[in-house]
């Protein structure tokens, strides 16, 4: 089993003092995809910017686990990755589809004829991914490159996906903020 992810949260007392509001394991951990798909461990989401900031309340709440973050918003979570096998590598379009609608983007998919893997997607988003610890294989519409624990990556509304092609789990801390297509880039 992976290890749990921290969670500290500061906030302000009733003098406005900063304090630590909650220190604990992230609250929603969710596997997607059955037994073959990864672990994520959901950390923190904002639905505005500017994020209000005001003494004490906590995160928004949500339902369940969604890939992008809220419209104007942020999320932070932390994925474990187990290596990957043929589970993943025989998957139908369908089958991929069926995947990310679990986490509220099956359109998001790009998983058909010719597409170089089947977990491919596309996010209107800005994600900075953070390899923690282990690696992974960033898979683009054309190359690819192996990214290991240090490194970051900044993803830019591209479609990708991400193969572990090791035998050991990759851990990658994902920040993600909304954002809006150009024209040029709108499917």
């Amino acid at each position: 089993m992976e290890k749990s992810v921290r969670r500290v949260v500061t906030g302000h007392d009733a003098q406005g003092r900063a304090i630590i509001q909650e220190d604990g394991v992230v609250p929603r951990v969710q596997r997607v995809g059955g037994a073959i798909g990864p672990l994520f461990h959901e950390v923190w989401n904002t639905q505005a910017t500017p994020a209000p900031i005001d003494a004490a309340s906590g995160e928004p709440h949500e339902d369940g686990i969604v890939l992008a973050p809220p419209k104007n918003g942020t999320r932070i979570r932390v994925l474990d990755i187990p290596p990957e096998g043929d589970g993943i590598r025989n998957m139908t379009p369908e089958e991929a589809r069926a995947h990310f609608a679990e986490i509220g983007a099956g359109d998001a998919s790009a998983h058909g004829e010719g597409s170089r893997h089947a977990l491919m997607h596309r996010t209107e988003t800005i994600d900075y991914g953070i390899v923690l610890e282990g690696e992974l294989v960033l898979i683009m519409d054309e190359g690819e490159t192996t990214v290991r624990a240090g490194d970051i990556v900044i993803q830019r509304g591209t479609n990708h996906g991400w193969a572990n092609r090791s035998d050991k789990n990759c851990r990658i801390a994902f920040i993600l903020i909304d954002g809006a297509f150009d024209e040029q880039l709108k499917r």
